[in-house]
Order: C-alpha cells, then structure tokens, then sequence
C-alpha cells in the first residue's frame, strides 16, 4: 500500500464514524490492499462489524455488486462495501435515484478515488436493492 493510502485509511474512517453510520456488516474485498485499508480505517469506528473477506467482490461488475448485496441477511442495517473501481462507481451511481443537494453530481464530476466513501440509503429489505432505490447521502473523498 502506498503511504498516501496509509494516511487516507484512518482519515475515511473518522469521517464514517462523523456520519454517524454504523455497519453491522463489512464486506472486504480479498486483495491485499482492500484488506490493509480496512485494517487502518476500522479502528477509527465506534464500534468494530462483523467483517466477512469475500472473494466475489474483487473485480466485480456492477450486476455481480447488487446481486451480492443482495443476499444481505434481514438482520442487518447498514452494510459497507469495502472494493474496487469500477465496480463501487458505478454501484453508487447505479443506486442513486436521487441525492441530497449536489452530492451526485459530486461524486460523478470527482470520480470515485481511492479511499472515497458514499452513503446511501434506501427503504426495504436488501432483496429489493436495485438500480434508482436509493438517495446518496454524502459522498467524501480524501482530498475533496
């Protein structure tokens, strides 16, 4: 990992903790550099999720995305994709029927850097997660 990542990783997730979310759930990508941003960015939380290291979300589409958020069990509120670009761009861009002020138009002008972070929020269980259901809440990048 490169030293700007390692200064990045705690500071995404002090601004996570700041937004007041909280996931019960964390998927990790497998690949080593997923795996050590989110070694630094965890300890910044409130409170540690439960975090599963799933193979599937390296390199995913963004069909491949909804279709694991998808298998999400009831139980859990808040889930947080830890991954990779294109795939989590194109996620949240997919979500996102709507946004808060010019979140979206943010996030689309900024592109989807490393370390970046999007809140969204939608009602219904995580069967029902499909393109426009969702609000993109906020979006922050390292150096935005």
């Amino acid at each position: 990992m490169a030293e700007r990542g390692r200064k990045d990783a705690p500071v995404a997730g002090r601004w996570l903790a700041g937004t007041g979310v909280t996931p019960d759930l964390a998927l990790c990508s497998t690949a080593v550099r997923t795996r050590e941003t989110w070694k630094l960015a965890v300890p910044e939380l409130p409170q540690r999720p439960r975090t599963v290291y799933e193979d599937r979300v390296y390199e995913a589409s963004l069909g491949e995305l909804i279709a694991l958020v998808n298998e999400t069990a009831d139980e859990v509120r808040d889930l947080l994709l830890i991954g990779h670009n294109p795939g989590l761009h194109a996620l949240a861009d997919a979500l996102a029927g709507e946004s808060e002020g010019d979140v979206l138009s943010r996030m689309n002008r900024s592109g989807f850097p490393t370390a970046s972070l999007a809140v969204l929020a939608f009602t219904g269980d995580w069967k029902s997660v499909e393109h426009g259901v969702a609000r993109l809440v906020a979006f922050w990048t390292p150096h935005s």
